[in-house]
């Protein structure tokens, strides 16, 4: 066994990602016995002496035969009130579930705008500590039934990939109908053109043959979503394994199916994390040649010299993209001045400015390069 499939196995806190297919038929009805299975290969986690947070997919799922539909809803207000008669569907068959086993359960709700803000996202994270430390089992699911489609995370893949961080988890695995990573979908291959399966993911290397696809027609994500999730979580020092639903028992024992993707070496802070990943960008800065070079090869802070545009409507303290003169993105990080404070500073050298205003408009330590 690798030493990362070693470091999943005995992971004292675990975030666990349960997509819609592994909570359906194949004909799309919600089974109560599927998510039974997956509570006890849980349970039996949780007795080896790990931390579990749940991500649970499902809720539009499980509103679809209440409300009286035939299939998936397709428009929004739709989908959140099937998300909404769902989701107490869902949280009561957790409850359940777990009930066997004496265990409380606690719902915890949220949007990409509670993960985005700051304030929200430390709130976030103090109730899904204190649900642990309670020893209550945390289902976290994303807020179908007030999201838009402008602040979605899109899918709940990339949002366990935020709670694995936001609980300083020590593995993510994520779990659906695809029992791992292959570079093509093993669903439409043929002996002329077999899929590969891909055990281990150290790098960009081991994707460059890779074409994934697309989600179900119950869920939103897909072999797209898990991977663009796994190396997110990866690149932020989390290992993670993605196997399917029906080999949850060995993935949750003994990490012995699935693919692996291999975390960096460091931990990523809790501040730059946020900084990249989880935080809106509120505006942008355009920088010249040399202020790119000094942010991404020197690792220098932003000086107002080198700035050659500001766009958008942002304070200090908020979060900027920093784009090249070709307006690629090559950067984020925090203003340290408010968007009309900052447009008066543009490419003016530190010691032309008063006192009040020598510091850097980006100070490298709030900036992550991307």
């Amino acid at each position: 066994m690798s030493m990362h499939r070693e470091a999943i196995r005995t992971a004292r806190s675990v975030v666990v990602k349960i997509g819609t297919t592994a909570l359906t038929t194949p004909s799309g009805e919600f089974d109560s016995s599927r998510l039974q299975y997956l509570a006890d290969t849980i349970e039996a986690r949780m007795r080896a002496g790990s931390d579990v947070v749940i991500v649970s997919s499902g809720a539009i799922a499980a509103g679809i035969e209440p409300l009286g539909l035939t299939k998936r809803p397709a428009d929004l207000a739709t989908k959140q009130a099937a998300a909404s008669v769902g989701q107490v569907a869902l949280v009561n068959s957790w409850s359940a579930a777990f009930g066997h086993y004496g265990r409380t359960v606690g719902q915890v709700l949220l949007t990409a705008h509670d993960i985005s803000m700051r304030v929200q996202h430390n709130n976030a994270q103090r109730t899904l500590d204190r649900l642990r430390a309670l020893h209550a089992v945390a289902i976290v699911n994303e807020n179908d039934t007030v999201a838009t489609n402008e602040i979605r995370f899109g899918d709940n893949d990339r949002l366990s990939a935020l709670v694995a961080h936001l609980v300083g988890a020590d593995a993510l695995i994520l779990l659906s109908d695809i029992d791992g990573l292959y570079d093509g979908d093993p669903r439409k291959a043929t002996a002329d053109h077999p899929a590969r399966f891909i055990p281990e993911v150290a790098g960009p290397d081991d994707l460059a043959d890779v074409t994934a696809g697309r989600g179900s027609s119950l869920g939103t994500g897909g072999m797209v979503s898990k991977l663009s999730s796994a190396l997110l979580a990866a690149d932020a020092g989390v290992p993670v394994l993605l196997a399917a639903a029906s080999d949850a028992a060995a993935a949750l024992s003994d990490a012995s199916v699935g693919t692996v993707f291999v975390p960096r070496t460091e931990r990523m802070s809790a501040r730059r994390f946020w900084v990249r990943y989880a935080a809106e960008a509120s505006g942008a800065l355009t920088l010249d040649d040399g202020a790119v070079r000094a942010v991404l090869k020197q690792r220098r802070s932003l000086l107002p010299a080198g700035i050659t545009a500001v766009a958008g409507h942002f304070h200090g303290g908020d979060v900027v993209e920093l784009r090249g003169a070709d307006a690629s993105v090559v950067a984020r990080g925090v203003a340290a001045y408010d968007a009309a404070e900052l447009s008066t500073m543009i490419g003016r050298s530190t010691s032309d400015l008063p006192v009040e205003l020598r510091r850097p408009a980006v100070h490298a330590d709030d900036l992550v390069a991307l």
